[in-house]
């Protein structure tokens, strides 16, 4: 994960950016709003960490200038400053959270990796396919070839999971896992009667076979060649 810092105070921008490096991140740091917009419009960022009293351009006219742009790089703020204006201010310009100095590293942290995350799922497909079968995951519905295949709650997550890892053979127990939050017991046959029902629902009256049962291994949901 890539992070660009606009910061002109020298100990608190090399501070951030020695705790970031060590924590695994790529980080960058801007001295000027200038150079900070520029970066941040040019370099290929996963978060912008940016302080409001900056030379050239303050934090608020390169937020603006950002988001004007089209660029919805995720935005944490910087600031000595405390009021409830500037905070508001800040947020209503399109900054995803605020953090006022002072403040413990450990918590700029994890600000940091909520924001990361928060964006990484907002990219995330919203609708898995595989030939001609597509997975709604936000109005939970199923349809191969245009039909409408109705699934039980366990049934959409298994197939959820197949088709995030299509092409894996999927063992029993990470199936186990995954889908029923429980270790698998050999005894059981619950995940192949779930196998067989939505093999039965998704795959029996249509081609091409896209559910494959690997004998002594697991499961591979994948479209032939």
């Amino acid at each position: 994960m890539k992070v660009l810092i606009v910061e002109d105070e020298l100990k608190t921008g090399d501070y951030l950016r020695q705790g970031l490096v060590e924590a695994g991140f790529v980080a960058d740091l801007a001295r000027t709003g200038t150079d900070g917009l520029h970066l941040a419009l040019t370099g290929d960022y996963d978060l912008l960490v940016l302080d409001v009293m900056l030379p050239g351009l303050n934090g608020w006219q390169l937020l603006q200038s950002l988001r004007r742009s089209g660029n919805a790089l995720p935005v944490l703020f910087l600031t000595a400053r405390d009021q409830v204006e500037d905070r508001v201010k800040g947020l209503e310009l399109g900054a995803d959270d605020y953090l006022v100095k002072p403040f413990a590293f450990s918590e700029f942290l994890a600000r940091v990796r909520t924001l990361l995350r928060r964006g990484k799922a907002s990219i995330e497909p919203t609708v898995l396919r595989i030939a001609d079968l597509e997975l709604d995951l936000m109005r939970r519905r199923a349809q191969r070839a245009g039909r409408r295949i109705d699934l039980t709650a366990k049934e959409f997550a298994l197939l959820e999971l197949l088709l995030r890892r299509q092409g894996e053979v999927l063992t029993r127990s990470l199936i186990a896992s995954q889908v029923w939050d429980m270790n698998f017991d050999s005894d059981t046959n619950v995940i192949e009667v779930a196998m067989r029902r939505l093999r039965a629902k998704m795959d029996d009256d249509f081609e091409p076979k896209l559910l494959r049962t690997i004998r002594g291994m697991g499961y591979v949901l994948e479209a032939s060649d």
